[in-house]
């Protein structure tokens, strides 16, 4: 899918606030209103634009004690450890990495305590070998 500058920055807008008014992405973008609506459209009939989301507020995201689980998995264990993390919904993210480890889960609790629990819930999903664990103490860049 080819995406032109214009695309690229209704796209930005959207990041920021998928809420905004088609008007007010057209007077931002410098673009007809019509024009605005039917990229939107677009995007969404090719699959760039999947849905809109939430996005927490600061505040409340700094509540959440969130960390980065590194997993290590047995052999032709993918599908099965991919089926359980997702059945968690503390499991944010989750990503197939290169090196040692195999898998990358962002997790998000209210608490350690809960945190911890969510933890050893992974490390006994059948065909994890080994996790680390890496709080994240602050988010340096978000976008």
């Amino acid at each position: 899918m080819q995406l032109t500058v214009k695309d690229r920055e209704l796209l930005a807008l959207l990041g920021e606030n998928a809420r905004l008014p088609v008007a007010t992405l057209a007077k931002k973008l410098s673009l007809s209103r019509t024009t605005v609506q039917a990229r939107l459209e677009r995007l969404e009939r090719e699959g760039v634009i999947t849905g809109y989301g939430v996005r927490l507020s600061d505040e409340y995201a700094s509540s959440l004690i969130r960390a980065h689980i590194l997993i290590t998995i047995a052999p032709k264990a993918l599908a099965q450890v991919t089926s359980s993390l997702g059945k968690l919904q503390a499991v944010t993210t989750l990503h197939s990495v290169s090196g040692s480890y195999d898998l990358v889960a962002m997790i998000a609790a209210p608490s350690i305590s809960e945190l911890d629990q969510l933890i050893d819930e992974i490390g006994a999903i059948d065909g994890v070998d080994r996790t680390l664990s890496s709080l994240i103490l602050s988010t340096r860049i978000a976008r």
